[in-house]
């Protein structure tokens, strides 16, 4: 027998999937409850649910990508549709095409759908105003990458309230610290704007040249990271963006003794606490690896993106 999509509010969200600054409590509740559905759906034998059958869904990454791209490729493909994608490398692209040609050009294939990547902040926004496809932003430079927030506090919901969570209440007034590469984390801003309006508290720390303007989002700041884990409920660790930053943060040798995390350091933590990554990790860095293996929701994080991604292709596909 054919599962059933629960029929759920659906969210105001316009065409496309940009950023977390314009989505309401109701647009994140719609998304989560979604992804409760398929979450279950990925765990039973058949695993999938033809709701973007007829539609195709092409995946653009202009930025090297494990986890975003497959958990993408794989959610629109257990929704059914046809999976397109393009390596800019083997492209036109590499011969010089503009993106606004590139977009243009795959637009007159009839694409129903642009999961994208890129290197420059705005570039999804961009794609959007040109093609009449859903663009979903999987991640614009320093900018943004929305899917990432959703799966982040689906997990932490998951964890603060029980699997079957019933509402966004646990989020507000729960202790957030994100702790890295601030300044050039597209994951730390998607975060931001999402759980502050859903009323968390939220503590930034971080090397000084990665806090630069931090200022800007309202945060507390730590000064160093006994301060920023000891009264967390939850830590988001970053990875140093070596190839955004160059050499404007401690380097990995140094990293790990000042905002790094690892057993010791979190005997300073409360019992319990929550400790996510984005990825990729960089092992015995941003966190030791028995706190990767045996503490962090890194994996559980990953498994909770197809489930998100799913919900966000299937809410815009009636668009």
């Amino acid at each position: 027998m054919a599962k059933i999509t629960p029929k759920i509010k659906r969210p105001a969200m316009q065409k496309d999937f940009l950023s977390t600054q314009n989505l309401s409590k109701d647009d994140i509740l719609a998304i989560l409850e979604r992804a409760k559905h398929f979450k279950k759906l990925g765990k039973s034998e058949n695993k999938h649910e033809n709701l973007l059958e007829g539609k195709s869904v092409l995946s653009a990454f202009f930025e090297n990508s494990t986890r975003t791209r497959m958990s993408f490729e794989l959610a629109a493909k257990r929704l059914g549709a046809d999976v397109l994608s393009l390596n800019p490398s083997i492209s036109s692209t590499a011969k010089g095409e503009s993106l606004i040609d590139t977009i243009k050009n795959l637009s007159s294939m009839q694409n129903s759908f642009f999961v994208v990547r890129h290197f420059n902040s705005g570039a999804a926004q961009f794609i959007a105003k040109n093609t009449s496809a859903h663009v979903l932003n999987a991640g614009d430079g320093c900018n943004e990458h929305p899917s990432q927030a959703m799966l982040d506090i689906f997990t932490i919901l998951e964890h603060l309230d029980g699997v079957n969570f019933k509402d966004l209440s646990p989020i507000k007034g729960a202790k957030i610290s994100i702790i890295g590469d601030i300044f050039h984390s597209r994951v730390a801003r998607s975060n931001i704007y999402a759980m502050q309006g859903l009323g968390a508290d939220i503590t930034l720390f971080g090397p000084p040249a990665c806090l630069r303007h931090a200022s800007v989002f309202k945060c507390k700041i730590a000064k160093n990271l006994k301060e920023a884990i000891s009264d967390a409920d939850v830590l988001i660790m970053l990875r140093i963006q070596l190839e955004r930053s160059k050499d404007e943060v401690a380097l990995p040798a140094e990293y790990p003794k000042y905002f790094g995390i690892n057993e010791n350091s979190l005997k300073d933590a409360k019992k319990g606490v929550l400790i996510l990554h984005p990825g990729p990790v960089n092992r015995g860095v941003e966190m030791s690896s028995g706190v990767l293996d045996n503490t962090s929701l890194a994996y559980e994080q990953v498994e909770n993106g197809v489930a998100v991604r799913m919900a966000i292709l299937s809410l815009l596909a009636n668009k």
